[in-house]
């Protein structure tokens, strides 16, 4: 962003052009002991020259990421990213294009959107996937809403191994409408059969799970299916795209509404976004889900092109008939993973899964042979694994990060009762010398 100051000219012919005489009138609505009285401690302007000069002394400062051994997980992973994907994503055709409000002038964006939505299908083996959504986490709240509307029931029950951060969004999602929403237990780190089948009725809406869930385990995903659709509830999931590459997709296990995180296609960490939501569900569900749809047509003279085929937001139709007020979709991060996802083809994919089910199979081992560490689950697991620990997550985390390494997130901020748990997750980033490297960081703490 260019500095751009504004003189007290400036600042005066603002003001006379809204048509009040100074500052403190523009803030007159704002009461009297809302106000800072104090000491702004401004340091003396300085000039563009001198500003650029401290800032980049400034980000000198900062350590270089990409020297860390990352080991984060929790939703957003550290995947290998292809130049090509920033080769063309940095195209000004691409991320200068704005919504296709018209879909004539947007043919590009629209054959983008309509390829993304034909690869996720086919990805996540599903008959529809729409344009995307913001995020994981917002997709699957509104994959609850459709449950909701399209079943008539207002209850909804949630797996507690779904990631922490999504169930406060659907819960915030869902307050307004008045949805109950209430937790399935866990057994060792997964999703409890017997409660879920103690807590399923007629009333139910929806049974949501994540699988692999946010502790890195493998549900029983086939069986939850099963008791889900007896009592005529729908199934929704959220996955991670890249265990599709061994796991058996949502549409193997029937279920209705599938999400994921799309971050881990092609998407940058990006310090926490903007990520990609994958929303995906059965055909006959097609005007429930959000947002839009592009769809592949001829025109009059036989030459193919692409329209929104459905536009459900309410600023396309009727506000009382539309599905979600979701205002757009996430184009260029969904552009980078319909590139990364044709470069990968369906063998790449496979590769990445069974690099990452490897390394993190290979790491979990080697961690359990530490005095005083072990696994805190027993459940089967894809590339993320809960550790128990001899010592405060918290304190390997900041004594390893030292050491240029990222060791992954503390579970105790989150509602699992786990003092002692380190979940860490394993991509096929990782060498071999990275794990190792990291193992005998953990053997050094004790």
């Amino acid at each position: 962003m260019p500095f751009i100051p504004n003189t007290d000219t400036d600042r005066e012919k603002m003001l006379q052009r809204i048509g009040i005489k100074n500052f403190n009138e523009l803030i007159a609505n704002i009461p009297e002991e809302l106000r800072f009285k104090g000491d702004f401690n401004i340091p003396e302007p300085l000039s563009e020259l001198e500003i650029t000069k401290i800032v980049q002394q400034k980000t000198r400062c900062n350590r270089d990421c990409s020297e860390m051994i990352n080991f984060l997980g929790g939703g957003a992973y550290d995947h290998f990213i292809p130049a090509t994907i920033h080769h063309i994503i940095s195209r000004s055709e691409f991320y200068t294009a704005y919504t296709p409000y018209q879909p004539e002038v947007s043919q590009g964006t629209l054959q983008s959107i309509y390829e993304y939505q034909s690869m996720i299908a086919e990805l996540m083996d599903m008959e529809v996937a729409n344009a995307s959504m913001y995020d994981g986490g917002s997709a699957l709240a509104e994959a609850a809403l459709m449950a909701v509307a399209e079943t008539g029931r207002k209850k909804i029950l949630v797996s507690h191994a779904v990631h922490p951060h999504y169930r406060q969004i659907i819960c915030t999602y869902c307050h307004g409408q008045k949805i109950e929403i209430q937790l399935i237990d866990l057994d060792q780190g997964i999703t409890s059969i017997s409660d879920l089948q103690n807590k399923i009725g007629s009333d139910i809406a929806a049974v949501i799970v994540a699988h692999p869930n946010f502790l890195g385990n493998l549900e029983e995903v086939f069986e939850i299916s099963t008791i889900t659709h007896e009592h005529g509830a729908l199934l929704v999931t959220s996955t991670d795209p890249i265990s599709l590459g061994i796991l058996q997709p949502p549409g193997q296990y029937d279920a209705d509404i599938a999400t994921a995180e799309g971050q881990c296609l092609g998407n940058s960490l990006n310090f926490g976004g903007p990520y990609l939501g994958i929303m995906t569900s059965k055909f006959k569900f097609i005007r429930r889900i959000p947002g839009r749809i592009v769809g592949a047509t001829v025109d009059n003279k036989g030459r193919r092109g692409f329209v929104l085929t459905f536009q459900t937001r309410e600023q396309h139709i009727r506000r009382e008939k539309a599905t979600s007020n979701i205002c757009t979709n996430q184009a260029l991060n969904a552009l980078a993973a319909t590139v990364y996802l044709s470069l990968m083809g369906k063998q790449g994919i496979q590769e990445v899964a069974t690099l990452c089910i490897q390394n993190s199979h290979y790491l979990a081992e080697q961690i359990q042979h530490l005095n005083g560490y072990k696994l805190e689950f027993s459940s089967p697991f894809f590339k993320e694994f809960v550790v128990k620990t001899p010592v405060a997550p918290k304190e390997i985390i900041d004594k390893l990060i030292l050491k240029n390494i990222y060791a992954g997130i503390d579970v105790s901020q989150f509602d699992y009762g786990l003092a002692n748990g380190l979940l860490v997750a394993v991509t096929e980033k990782r060498s071999r010398n990275d794990m190792d490297i990291f193992v005998e960081a953990l053997r050094e703490l004790i």
